[in-house]
């Protein structure tokens, strides 16, 4: 009888150690090639992303497709990470003229920063985005170190996710798309 409990006990410790491995190998799976976090650091984000804010981002979506204008990105770069949103694509003639931001000659409509914001944001341009490369900025246009200025051009290898959603503090918890 003892035999026969004893075994039953090995099995379950078996299968609970496979169950334990399985979840351990999914967390590093899914740690390692869909989601990760980032700190905000600093006030470039501002409103939208405040200092010390923690952000799940999506390492994944950008595996199946390319940054879109208004995405918030995390920036890989040698001194540290960056949170900043993508403004110009690839290939793209952008200006900044009397508070509006244009495309190609064409005025865009901007919804992820206030009219302060945009003629905070200073007149630039027009400016050429070179292939494979995208320009940056922070929604606090006065005070972000951007595509403007110490950053330059982002290239696309550098851009490693999409921020999806605020987890600390749980208090702003929230999508940030």
């Amino acid at each position: 009888m003892s035999t026969e409990k004893e075994n039953q006990d090995i099995s379950r410790i078996g299968e609970w150690l496979k169950a334990a491995l399985i979840a351990l190998l999914l967390a590093y799976f899914l740690r390692a090639f869909v989601f990760a976090t980032s700190i905000v650091k600093g006030e470039s984000m501002l409103p939208t992303l405040e200092d010390g804010e923690r952000v799940i981002f999506n390492k994944f979506i950008y595996l199946v497709s390319e940054p879109a204008r208004g995405d918030i990105v995390i920036i890989s770069m040698p001194e540290s990470n960056y949170v900043k949103r993508v403004i110009g694509l690839p290939n793209e003639t952008i200006e900044m003229k009397d508070g509006v931001f244009y495309v190609n000659g064409v005025a865009q409509p901007t919804t992820f920063v206030d009219e302060k914001q945009m003629k905070l944001t200073g007149d630039f341009g027009p400016i050429v985005v070179p292939e494979n490369s995208y320009f940056v900025m922070g929604d606090n246009r006065a005070n972000s170190k951007d595509s403007r200025n110490d950053l330059g051009f982002i290239e696309r290898e550098n851009i490693i996710g999409r921020s999806e959603l605020i987890i600390y503090p749980l208090s702003e918890m929230q999508l940030t798309r």
